[in-house]
């Protein structure tokens, strides 16, 4: 909401207040203020001229050479290149050694032979946005008033400056939303009365509505109450230049005096209203219904769109001629021609409103009150006022008497409370006589009894309805930073956390010093990502109302949205990644219950894992380089002995031959692998590798205590075996041969050596182990380790066809 500090002073009287002053105090107060813009700052010597002449140039056809005063003893010659400069009117001139938006500096001349000193300016050249300048000077340059007085600043004119407090309305205080509820909000923080303007309206006495139209609502719960008042004999136009100033100022584009004078009203009262041509409606009869099946309707920014039945339209009783609070249709626009109008005051439905806004992308002015809520109590006068205005503006008269669905009467909401529960709950002893002084300020009516308070809020602040919105307002007003600032009382117990907890920060410990950095991402994504790196598909758990389709699906992985973080880093010419999240995943159960949420642990690295400098050649990241730093976090917790790796075939994401399930004590707790290379292809990715963990179910696995043995005082025996098998034949198959067939004494096996080569054989692969035994209570002989070995080499030659080399 931007609001005019000049016309916020015609509310009430704030003159002793600065600008800067009222947003601090109204940001410290609850309504936030972004900013405080002043429109000629940054601008200089750019004055009132008057054109006297202007003859075309002799060397350009598009060119003009204007002779203009800019109240000096000589005239100034000016090149300019607008198709709407004439003599006879006043323009904007930058002079020599000017500024003007952008800091652009304006210098004397010359143009194709001419000499120009200085420049007319369009608004935009001032730093008016191009939504707001008036459509009649959009391609050329903007005419003042013609009692201007040349030489004179042009920024009293334009109202440049004026102080444009913009504020952030949360939705709540949908109230502030007008120049009377901020006016509402001034009063109570300064404790001051604000004054509204007001208008007379006259009827005239040979004229009634009942000629002119009757309306109906199909459905009153959609349309509490409709309103339309009928303006006869208008002459659309200009609007004077302070609306027109007014409403630049305020972010809206001048149209004409009968348009205006809806924005001024919904500005000024917060009350959305649209004026219909009413020769042009076609009917005398207006209909406020749903919309059927395959209406359409061409709006007023041109575009023809289709109608849903959960659209609701005004109709001239067969077609609809307006969305309904949020755009007019085309057809019955006003314009030049226009001699009769149909003003519109209403209230619908917020919800509708809402929906239908958001459906077709379309947010207006008028859609944004009626979604948060109006003022019920000033619908009638809002009605009034703009026929009023109208007929002023246009020299029409107000047809008598209203066409009014039905009539709406505003109901005040009565909240109680009790000096003690206020005081309590603020950590205050505010007395009566400063708490009826709050109330009073707020202009809110009460009673006290028993220091028990009954008070009655108007309909201007429909957001007030519990004790609690109550404290909020004493709290506000009585301000934030005169609170007494008190540490909590009262015994308290040392807490601690659950070994799962625990747990959760050793792993996040382990996992950072073997080099990842934590990554934090959205827990929503897209359809396509939630259900990637999940092997089987499952039901998904989407938003009813998504803010957008790229966050829209609550994720059933994190390798998907890490991998997100992995492509955004290698964009940035980051060639080291090595991320890790710890983060929720959720799980479908029903559609009428909440989703299960399972925490996970997710790694991925790519690029280069060593960089290239004096002491070593560079190394690029591999699956073996993850999966050491899976087996050191699994070291770590005291699962490695229980870990087995098998090779993985249902995770479509990732690469076949490169991924591996993770087991531990026979249950699947995650994967390891490289993105499949389809995969990396869709994220942009170079060669990736990533494992996600069931960080709870780890954690379940995981043991509770620490077991310690003493040091072996007996010498360890390491034994070498070389096998050639299969290239089929998974390490992880000889492995749990060598265990089971291994002993009490076999204490670490280590795969040293991997070779594949023509001189093998077609399929075929050389693996080399180290066995390390030792005897905690014995030195071992060669005798035991023999048998033991014999054993272990039988078995493999028996169950995987193995040869020892």
């Amino acid at each position: 909401m931007l609001v005019s500090y000049k016309w916020l002073n015609e509310l009430i009287d704030i003159k002793d207040i600065t600008p800067d002053e009222l947003s601090d105090k109204m940001s410290r107060s609850g309504i936030e203020v972004e900013e405080v813009n002043v429109a000629k700052e940054g601008l200089k010597k750019i004055v009132v001229g008057d054109v006297k002449e202007c003859k075309p140039h002799p060397d350009s056809d598009h060119l003009s050479v204007c002779q203009i005063d800019v109240g000096e003893e000589e005239l100034y010659q000016i090149v300019c290149g607008a198709p709407n400069i004439r003599a006879g009117k006043k323009v904007i001139v930058a002079l020599p050694n000017s500024r003007i938006t952008g800091n652009v500096k304006i210098k004397k001349g010359k143009m194709r032979g001419e000499v120009s000193l200085g420049m007319v300016c369009s608004l935009g050249e001032l730093g008016y946005s191009d939504s707001v300048v008036p459509k009649q000077y959009a391609e050329g340059i903007y005419f003042l008033q013609d009692d201007a007085v040349p030489g004179e600043d042009v920024f009293s004119y334009l109202a440049m400056d004026d102080a444009i407090i913009e504020l952030s309305v949360t939705p709540n205080r949908a109230d502030a939303l007008s120049m009377r509820g901020v006016a509402h909000e001034v009063a109570a923080i300064y404790g001051r009365t604000p004054h509204f303007p007001t208008k007379k309206l006259v009827e005239t006495k040979d004229d009634t509505i009942e000629k002119y139209l009757k309306v109906s609502v199909a459905n009153a719960e959609d349309t509490p109450t409709y309103h339309m008042r009928v303006i006869k004999d208008v002459k659309v136009q200009e609007s004077p230049t302070w609306l027109q100033n007014l409403l630049m100022n305020e972010g809206i584009r001048p149209i004409n005096n009968v348009v205006d004078v809806t924005n001024y009203v919904l500005l000024l009262f917060g009350q959305p209203q649209h004026a219909f041509d009413y020769d042009k409606l076609g009917s005398q009869e207006i209909e406020v219904r749903r919309a059927q099946e395959t209406e359409k309707l061409v709006t007023l920014d041109g575009v023809e769109r289709e109608l849903m039945t959960s659209n609701l339209v005004i109709t001239n009783g067969q077609v609809p001629v307006a969305l309904a609070g949020i755009m007019g249709g085309a057809t019955t626009e006003i314009d030049e021609t226009t001699t009769t109008v149909a003003l519109e005051t209403a209230l619908f439905q917020s919800t509708l409103i809402r929906r239908t806004a958001r459906s077709f992308g379309l947010s207006s002015e008028s859609s944004k009150r009626f979604e948060r809520g109006i003022n019920t109590a000033t619908i009638q006068e809002a009605s009034d006022f703009a026929a009023a205005m109208i007929a002023e503006l246009s020299g029409g008269t107000v047809v008598k008497g209203e066409a009014i669905s039905q009539e709406l009467i505003p109901q005040n909401v009565e909240v109680t409370i009790t000096l003690h529960k206020i005081n309590h709950s603020l950590g205050t002893s505010l007395s009566l006589k400063t708490v009826n002084q709050i109330f009073t300020d707020l202009g809110f009516d009460y009673t006290v009894t028993n220091e028990a308070y009954n008070v009655v809020i108007p309909p201007r602040r429909w957001d007030i309805t519990i004790e609690a919105d109550l404290l909020e307002e004493v709290a506000r007003i009585f301000g934030y930073d005169n609170l007494p600032s008190t540490l909590p009382s009262g015994s308290s117990l040392a807490g601690q956390l659950s070994p799962a907890q625990k747990l959760e920060r050793e792993i996040r410990g382990y996992v950072e010093g073997n080099g990842l950095t934590e990554a934090i991402s959205y827990a929503l994504t897209t359809p396509e990502l939630a259900t990637k790196f999940i092997g089987k598909p499952k039901e998904v758990v989407a938003l009813d109302w998504p803010m957008s389709e790229e966050h829209s699906i609550l994720r059933q992985n994190l390798t998907s949205t890490l991998l997100t973080d992995v492509h955004y880093n290698l964009a940035r010419k980051n060639n080291r990644i090595a991320l890790y999240e710890i983060g929720n995943i959720f799980e479908a159960t029903s559609r009428t219950e909440l989703p299960n949420e399972v925490k996970h642990l997710a790694m991925a690295i790519s690029g280069e894992w060593k960089a290239n400098d004096w002491f070593g050649s560079v190394e690029k990241a591999d699956f073996f380089t993850l999966k050491g730093v899976l087996e050191s976090l699994l070291t770590s917790i005291g699962l490695i002995k229980e870990t087995r790796f098998e090779a993985l075939t249902d995770y479509p994401d990732l690469h076949p031959g490169r991924s591996a399930a993770i087991i531990i004590k026979d249950q699947r707790v995650g994967f390891i692998g490289q993105v499949h290379p389809l995969t990396a292809k869709e994220f942009d990715l170079a060669e990736t590798y990533v494992s996600e963990l069931d960080l709870e179910l780890l954690c379940s696995l995981a043991p509770t205590m620490v077991e310690f043995k003493e040091v072996g005082k007996y010498p360890s025996v390491k034994r070498d075996i070389a096998l050639l098998v299969d290239q089929t034949i998974a390490h992880q198959a000889i492995l749990d041969i060598i265990h089971a067939k291994g002993g009490k004494h076999l204490k670490r096996i280590e795969l040293f050596d991997i070779y594949q080569g023509e001189k093998l054989g077609v399929g075929k692969k050389s693996l080399a182990y180290s066995l390390i035994f030792q005897d905690d209570q014995n030195t071992l002989v060669d005798e035991e380790i023999t048998k033991t070995m014999t054993k272990i080499t039988d078995e493999l030659i028996a169950i995987l066809n193995a040869e020892v080399r």
